[in-house]
């Protein structure tokens, strides 16, 4: 099959183009050009921004692809720019669990929806959740729910995506956790940890996107995806420990003096548990293992990190929470 996937250099888009290369898909990938892994799999690159895209429609064209992934849609406007170019196949969109209202009462510190999370829970109240916060790579006008109101009418399997950790995350999930345990901490401030977020692992992700392509049973629908089994924060930490070989402790101090970093181990009224049982039935997947999953993860990131990047007033935060405690 001929696949061309939009974004496809980084992270999730990453793994979705070397799992289609692995199957022995043709992949073309559509992006900017900013990051383009050395020593990669073969796919032709076609190096486009979004905003002048139909400057690219002749190479688009002549790839004939059978099937687009859309993996960096943001905006309502990275939609409109693409739609007019892309052939009319059928298209997989990565989207994410942040258009739950869910997220805001998380947020707010308050409960307004009952978990798990199925596909008909409310929807977010507000929109443009990260505008006027500055978040590096986060455009003011981000809306996933944008996004998916543009391509469901067009046929597009949505996925909607949760904390998803592995290989090449730039978010850095486990970079908490793992600073800590390079720096020679022995002793972890945390709160209670009792949050429910579900997760996914990366590699997941991306059978979960090739499982959409094959089955076509999501087109038109937006699906969950993330692990059926979820762990308590607390305890994803613990695993991040074992995984790595750690015996440092986690210990539990007030909410106000935990880590900013690690202020997911705090107390929520909220939970973000998603039903996966949609995902199950329609494109007969399952995540693997989250234990066995973050084994392999943690086991990835401690091979890439050449030294720690913690610093004295780092350690200084968490000698105060400890002490608070």
């Amino acid at each position: 099959m001929r696949v061309l996937v939009l974004g496809g250099t980084s992270f999730i888009g990453r793994r979705v183009v070397e799992r289609l290369h692995e199957r022995g898909d043709q992949v073309a990938v559509a992006h900017r050009g900013k990051t383009e892994p050395a020593h990669w799999v073969p796919a032709l690159h076609i190096h486009a921004d979004r905003q002048n895209f139909r400057s690219r429609a002749s190479q688009i064209h002549a790839f004939g692809a059978e099937a687009v992934v859309d993996s960096n849609a943001l905006t309502g406007a990275d939609v409109d720019a693409v739609t007019g170019v892309l052939p009319d196949v059928p298209t997989v969109v990565l989207s994410s669990q942040d258009v739950y209202q869910a997220i805001t009462a998380l947020r707010a510190g308050r409960c307004d929806a009952s978990v798990p999370l199925d596909e008909s829970g409310e929807l977010r109240r507000d929109r443009y959740p990260y505008r006027g916060r500055g978040y590096d790579g986060v455009p003011d006008d981000y809306e996933k729910l944008d996004v998916e109101e543009r391509w469901l009418p067009r046929g597009a399997a949505v996925l909607r995506l949760p904390m998803v950790y592995g290989p090449h995350d730039d978010q850095q999930r486990e970079d908490p956790i793992l600073r800590r345990i390079l720096s020679g901490s022995t002793a972890i401030p945390v709160g209670e940890g009792t949050l429910l977020w579900t997760r996914a692992h990366v590699d997941d992700v991306a059978r979960a996107v090739l499982a959409a392509i094959d089955t076509r049973a999501a087109d038109g629908r937006a699906v969950n995806i993330g692990e059926e089994r979820v762990f308590p924060i607390r305890s994803w930490y613990q695993h991040i420990l074992d995984a790595a070989g750690s015996s440092a402790e986690l210990v539990t101090v007030p909410d106000s003096a935990v880590p900013a970093d690690l202020s997911i181990s705090k107390a929520h009224p909220q939970h973000l548990l998603a039903s996966v049982r949609l995902a199950s039935d329609l494109l007969d997947w399952t995540a693997g293992d989250p234990a066995t999953r973050v084994k392999e993860s943690v086991g990835w990131h401690l091979e890439q990190a050449h030294q720690s990047s913690w610093s004295p007033d780092q350690q200084s935060t968490d000698e105060a929470a400890l002490a608070s405690g």
